[in-house]
């Protein structure tokens, strides 16, 4: 869903978009309607295809979705991780897989030490992601944390373009932890509200 969301939004911002999957046929309705401007392919045909690269996988998945990507087709790219690790294991609410010391983002920039990644818009549901202005009009925050500061820029400026106005660098990728445990606090608030669209205003 996450990876639907933001393929679309990018081919209606005129940008050239292709989603990886597994498993194209998963995809043949939606990619009739609401995808029909998006290319679809294989894990490592998208990396290979993308300058910025967007892993909107499971987070319980993401190394090993990244893995089919190949080292080679991230090397020197923007890498956006969204996912969270979040463990259902034991049913709702979900645990965290790894939190504390580590974050699932630090082990994807560990894995691929050439790939500049940027953890963002995780903190958020998917529609909220790429039309942040349904909810007080865009008056609500997203964070971004990444070693590399130009690939901050980068992904600063695209945010921007799907109508985020506060957008706040939380400094290197260890910030992962922050906003990976956060979602413990996020899936609560989303069964008290019976609905995904909310943010938090951080306010001083």
């Amino acid at each position: 869903m996450v990876g639907q969301s933001i393929s679309a939004r990018l081919a209606e911002l005129g940008h050239e978009a292709m989603l990886g999957t597994r498993d194209a046929n998963k995809l043949s309705d939606w990619h009739r309607t609401a995808g029909a401007q998006v290319k679809i392919g294989s894990f490592a045909d998208t990396a290979a295809h993308g300058e910025m690269i967007f892993n909107a996988t499971n987070g319980a998945g993401s190394l090993n979705a990244l893995k089919m990507a190949g080292e080679y087709n991230l090397s020197g790219k923007v890498l956006v991780d969204i996912s969270n690790p979040l463990d259902f294991s034991k049913g709702f609410p979900p645990s965290l897989l790894v939190s504390g010391t580590d974050s699932l983002g630090e082990q994807i920039q560990r894995a691929y030490p050439s790939a500049k990644v940027v953890k963002t818009l995780n903190t958020v549901t998917a529609q909220l992601m790429v039309y942040p202005r349904e909810v007080a009009d865009g008056d609500h925050q997203v964070f971004i944390s990444g070693n590399d500061a130009d690939a901050k820029v980068q992904v600063a400026e695209l945010l921007k373009s799907f109508g985020w106005n506060h957008i706040m660098d939380l400094g290197d990728i260890t910030n992962a932890r922050g906003v990976e445990a956060y979602l413990l606090l996020w899936v609560r608030m989303y069964g008290a509200l019976n609905s995904g669209m909310f943010n938090i205003r951080i306010m001083k």
